[in-house]
């Protein structure tokens, strides 16, 4: 057992942990925040996606110890004072999810997807390897390849995606 303190969705938490708890099971069980999903379990479906010191996560992989001192945001935790974020209205907008399983995972793997342009990241079929990432369908659909969605919604997903952006990165203006 060791004591692990983490701030979620901007709570601060204290909980003693078995040393082999996953990050998952410590938000689900010991915080009773539903948002992450177990899919898999095994780091291939993507539903238990969170924002870990701000970058995306398979929270189904990350043992809770390690984690100790770092914030975690949920899908959740994503909206400020009652509003919700550009990736949660684009969701709405673009009715980006069916039954909604996978949608949590989804949202946070995009906002994750965001930064990660923003701050220059190539991914597989960036062209420019050296320049910008240009955010376009291609590259929306690559990045958000490990998040799966059992009922097909990736024609909404891709889009909302898109128009979550920040203008001049291939989205709307926000």
């Amino acid at each position: 057992m060791s004591e692990v303190s983490l701030r979620v969705d901007g709570d601060e938490h204290t909980l003693l942990v078995d040393n082999r708890m996953m990050l998952l099971d410590l938000l689900r069980e010991r915080l009773g925040i539903s948002s992450p999903k177990k899919g898999c379990d095994h780091g291939q479906c993507g539903a238990c996606t969170v924002l870990l010191d701000g970058r995306r996560t398979l929270s189904c992989l990350s043992l809770a110890v390690a984690q100790n001192g770092a914030e975690v945001t949920t899908a959740a935790g994503l909206a400020e004072d009652g509003d919700l974020h550009p990736v949660q209205r684009a969701f709405l907008s673009h009715d980006a999810f069916q039954c909604g399983y996978c949608t949590p995972g989804q949202v946070c793997s995009a906002v994750g997807v965001l930064d990660e342009v923003r701050w220059g990241w190539p991914s597989a079929v960036t062209v420019d390897m050296a320049g910008r990432p240009e955010l376009d369908e291609a590259e929306v659909a690559e990045r958000m390849s490990g998040n799966l969605c059992r009922c097909g919604a990736y024609a909404h997903i891709v889009p909302a995606v898109l128009d979550a952006a920040p203008a001049g990165e291939g989205g709307a203006a926000r």
